[in-house]
């Protein structure tokens, strides 16, 4: 459909009267109007996320409503049979409230029961939810990390995962047939009910079953808690206090929910700057651990002492890394390891993860980006024992009865971690040192562009087309091993001029694997108009050179292939 032909559809019926006057007060800015009625919306690695506002390119009451009118006719064919029974949770963003009950309101309208969280809740609460309640399916309203104008829309399956093959395509199909005047709004109170704290204690305590390891009640380690004006404000502290963490300190002028995100230039705590009130508190407190949650609690971010007693910034590799160690560790002292345990992560993450498994005899599985990939592998192999897995992203999952990255169950398994560290002398840092004494030292760094707007996506689009067409030979003086391209699904040795078959589902990825090591990934963001990079290397560890030494060794490396790599 012709832009000038979107933008008139949205002039009349079944549009509001206020939806119709903010597109004509739009269509005098052409640019804007462009921006917002290019497209449709589509779903991403993580659900659909994209700014709120009028068109078919916005969240809005009725983009949304589209896919959830489309969302309950793919249901009512899939489950001819049953009483279908969806869950909706939302956080902290701007309209998630509304948002979430209009989207009930489609359902009950359509004759499907809904159970629509009272008020804010994590991320992984919902995928809990929805395994627990025996639900068809689930929605949460979020946009995780994004700026403050963004909103987005996770589905999640009857697992408890979100959309993978073939249901998402079957689903968007479903979207692209409803046309927006046959959305039902007009919601059946009798399908609707609340969910509240019965919910909540039944999702904390499967926490605590699944990520306590020491049932003491009166631990000393010294926590400081930032939930970065987001959801986990609801579920973190029960759980901590539950599992007998006293000295629990949190960041005051960040625990009111709150979308515009008014401390922090990104509530992101991949980034430093999102963790800068926390680290300025723990200093008060004389902390020893700093956890931070992005606005859905689905990613942890964490800052230890090193051993010079300065705070350390850890990557979301570096976190997975020694939660992984620690799980297997624990898991092999109870003699409860075998050929049939696996733990997982992704292809953009660090190779030291499959090392790992290696040393521990566990079967070690790799997925496309996105966490949804791992939830499929639980689902896909239930003869199999899920230890635990996790994503560079900062992103981790133990135990299967939540089925995405769950930044409260990581979180206890974290502290845990810190606390018998320290109770041993030792620390959450130097367990971190103890591992690559043990596979390798390994740095990783992910760089991010953003190109918004339609110019930006032929941007990135000509980026992945000028490396897949044309790859480098040599990066960095270094030569190429490995081409992997996961469009294509090959993987071309230029040493041995051999292709191979990738078995994954297709997605816009290349890889490239050098001959020392490193490992260099690019590809789109699917939820945010970013190009990433992602670099890897490695060297063996040292004993004889600090950690300072080496990891500056690994920067200048990292630096430079960077440099080779990032548009000018």
């Amino acid at each position: 459909m012709a832009l000038q032909n979107r933008i008139a559809q949205w002039l009349g019926a079944p549009f509001d009267l206020e939806t119709q006057e903010q597109v004509r007060k739009l269509a005098k800015n052409p640019k804007e109007a462009e921006e917002a009625f290019y497209k449709d919306l589509e779903f991403g690695t993580g659900g659909m996320r994209g700014i709120m506002g009028v068109g078919t390119n916005r969240i809005n009451k009725y983009t949304l409503g589209k896919n959830t009118q489309g969302l309950a006719s793919f249901l009512k064919n899939r489950y001819p049979n049953d009483e279908i029974r969806t869950v909706i949770a939302y956080d902290c963003r701007h309209q998630s409230k509304a948002l979430a009950k209009i989207c009930a309101d489609i359902f009950t309208a359509n004759g499907i029961r809904c159970s629509l969280f009272s008020d804010l809740r994590p991320t992984p609460e919902l995928s809990f939810a929805v395994r627990h309640l025996k639900a068809h399916c689930g929605i949460v309203l979020t946009a995780s990390h994004n700026p403050p104008e963004y909103n987005g829309y996770k589905v999640y399956g009857k697992d408890g995962g979100q959309l993978v093959p073939p249901d998402d395509e079957a689903i968007s199909q479903k979207i692209r047939e409803t046309s927006f005047d046959c959305i039902q709004f007009e919601g059946n109170p009798a399908l609707l009910e609340y969910l509240d704290e019965a919910i909540d204690l039944a999702y904390q305590k499967d926490v605590l079953n699944t990520a306590l390891f020491d049932k003491s009640t009166n631990k000393t380690l010294q926590i400081v808690f930032t939930p970065i004006h987001g959801t986990s404000i609801t579920a973190l502290p029960q759980v901590l206090e539950g599992a007998g963490y006293t000295k629990l300190s949190m960041v005051q002028e960040q625990i009111e929910p709150n979308g515009d995100f008014p401390t922090v230039q990104s509530p992101n705590p991949e980034e430093q700057e999102a963790l800068k009130m926390a680290v300025a508190l723990a200093d008060k407190k004389n902390a020893e651990l700093v956890l931070g949650t992005d606005p859905d609690a689905d990613r942890l971010g964490m800052v230890v002492k090193d051993t010079d007693s300065e705070w350390y910034y850890l990557n979301g590799n570096q976190i997975m890394t020694v939660l992984t160690e620690f799980l297997l560790q624990k898991k092999a002292a109870e003699k409860k390891l075998n050929p049939n345990c696996f733990i997982a992560s992704t292809v953009v993450s660090t190779p030291l993860i499959e090392q790992i498994a290696a040393h521990y005899g566990v079967q070690y599985k790799n997925t496309l980006t996105g966490f949804k990939w791992i939830a499929k592998l639980i689902e896909d192999f239930p003869e199999l024992n899920f230890i635990g897995g996790g994503e560079e992203s900062f992103g981790y999952l133990v135990g299967t009865s939540v089925r995405d990255k769950d930044a409260i169950s990581a979180s206890l398994l974290a502290c845990e971690i810190a606390n018998e560290a320290k109770n041993k002398g030792s620390s959450f840092f130097e367990l971190l040192l103890e591992c690559y004494k043990k596979y390798g030292a390994y740095k990783e760094r992910l760089v991010s562009i953003t190109k918004k707007g339609k110019e930006g996506l032929d941007f990135i689009a000509q980026q992945m087309e000028r490396f897949r067409t044309s790859p480098p030979k040599t990066i960095g003086g270094i030569p190429v091993l490995l081409l992997e391209d996961y469009l294509h699904l090959t993987s071309f040795n230029l040493k041995l001029n051999t292709t191979q078959k990738l078995q994954y589902t297709s997605s816009n990825v290349l890889i490239f694997k050098l001959e020392d090591g490193t490992k260099i990934a690019l590809r789109p963001s699917g939820t945010e108009p970013k190009i990433k990079y992602y670099f890897s290397v490695n060297q063996k560890f040292d004993p004889s050179q600090s950690w300072k030494a080496q990891e500056k060794t690994l920067e200048t490396r990292l630096d430079k292939l960077s440099s080779l790599f990032l548009p000018s």
